[in-house]
């Protein structure tokens, strides 16, 4: 059975809007919004889901906005993207790149906005085809790792129902046409830690006059860099990263203070404690060694849950998908160790919700054979959050909206009642 046989009724209209959601997806790339902050791409969310014939309800969560289609008995189906841009400084050179300095589309969520919409309209116009509802979700605030509990604390569930399941997508540096999805803990979960570290300022000539906090954080990275090749074993998984240090404005003074903010990303409740119990025992004991006359301070940026793929959620909803797009280009990534917040739809329900959260691929696939072949992968394919992250339209966006609609046509009853 060819490709063109195997798909369902519903994106027999995909050709038809493929030019205008192209133009949608660069109008997005161009003009990104912070966290928080969306109000431009949640204004064109919301006009475009209504025009589709959904009830659209604005500002939940803040700035989010949900779309919810009935069409008869039948289960609920929540499908997310998120929405929010980073604060990167894009240097892609596309002719649609940010018109914004510093704040990029450098994980693309305009194209997982772009996708969900282009699934809305297929799925509503497809309603013969399938009987019960569907709830599209745009949610803000994804990077800061707010933006799922607003919205959920907003009365979701009292306001839009609880959902049957939840299914998303994530594109990332996999060949474009590709689908990954990974049954169990598939995206780590994150700590994000912001460390204040207090010494004694005094003139660059004269250190012995000073208790120096430059040399103290210097001494506390590099001693953190002992957390996982020392203290997690081999078998288990965690990443420890110091992303940013800051101390002093000029080279002759020895600053008062210095700040740390550390990223940590783990699996399992014992890794992420142990984790978090040794960065507290090594900055402190740093503290201490240096002599320091105040215990640093260490407060939290931001957190985000395990996300936890259920099993049979990911065998029924990628066996439709690869029934369409092809059984070869849907594949098992593994763990990865970045981190999502679209968990929280599924956990903070009333009773257990089953996700599915998977990975699309957006990087040319010549490149990516390329460099792999040349072990040049990390160096030479732009990863999520670079500067020059930018996935190549087609065929990714045609993936995301087919996997989006089967994945969602798996899940919703057959042909409603007349």
């Amino acid at each position: 059975m060819s490709a063109a046989e195997r798909k369902p009724s519903a994106l027999l209209g995909l050709d038809a809007i493929r030019d205008d959601l192209t133009a949608l997806y660069r109008d997005l790339h161009a003009h990104p919004e912070l966290s928080f902050a969306e109000h431009r791409t949640a204004a064109e969310v919301a006009r475009r889901a209504e025009s589709y014939g959904y009830e659209v309800t604005t500002g939940v969560g803040r700035t989010g906005v949900v779309a919810v289609l009935e069409n008869g008995a039948g289960p609920t189906v929540l499908l997310r993207a998120d929405f929010d841009g980073l604060p990167v400084t894009e240097r892609t050179g596309l002719p649609y790149a940010s018109v914004h300095d510093g704040v990029m589309h450098a994980c693309g969520h305009d194209m997982h906005v772009t996708c969900l919409l282009g699934a809305l309209k297929l799925l509503a116009d497809a309603r013969a085809d399938w009987s019960g509802r569907i709830v599209g979700v745009f949610q803000p605030a994804e990077e800061v790792a707010k933006g799922a509990q607003a919205m959920v604390r907003d009365d979701f569930y009292a306001r839009f129902g609880v959902p049957d399941v939840v299914l998303g997508q994530h594109v990332g540096p996999l060949p474009a046409g590709m689908i990954g999805a990974h049954p169990g803990p598939a995206f780590a979960a994150t700590d994000s830690l912001r460390v204040r570290m207090f010494g004694k300022g005094a003139h660059g000539s004269r250190p012995e006059s000073s208790i120096d906090p430059v040399v103290m954080a210097a001494a506390t990275v590099m001693r953190l860099q002992t957390v996982v090749s020392r203290e997690i074993s081999g078998a288990e998984t965690a990443v420890v990263t110091v992303g940013s240090l800051q101390a002093g404005t000029k080279d002759n003074i020895i600053p008062d203070e210095a700040e740390l903010k550390i990223n940590i990303r783990s699996y399992t409740p014992e890794v992420r404690t142990k984790v978090l119990a040794a960065v507290e025992r090594i900055v402190k004991g740093e503290a201490v060694t240096a002599g320091a006359e105040r215990e640093p301070e260490i407060t939290e940026i931001d957190t985000f849950p395990v996300l936890d793929n259920d099993a049979d959620a990911v065998a029924k909803t990628m066996a439709a998908v690869g029934a369409v797009i092809g059984e070869d280009r849907v594949f098992d990534p593994g763990p990865v160790t970045g981190s999502e917040d679209v968990g929280y739809f599924a956990t903070s329900a009333n009773r257990e919700v089953p996700l599915c959260y998977w990975l699309f691929g957006g990087a040319d696939p010549a490149e990516v054979a390329a460099a792999q072949k040349a072990g040049t992968f990390e160096r030479d394919i732009p990863s999520n959050h670079s500067p020059f992250f930018a996935p190549l339209i087609e065929p990714t966006l045609t993936t995301g909206v087919t996997a989006l609609t089967v994945g969602a046509l798996a899940w919703l009853g057959g042909r409603p009642s007349q």
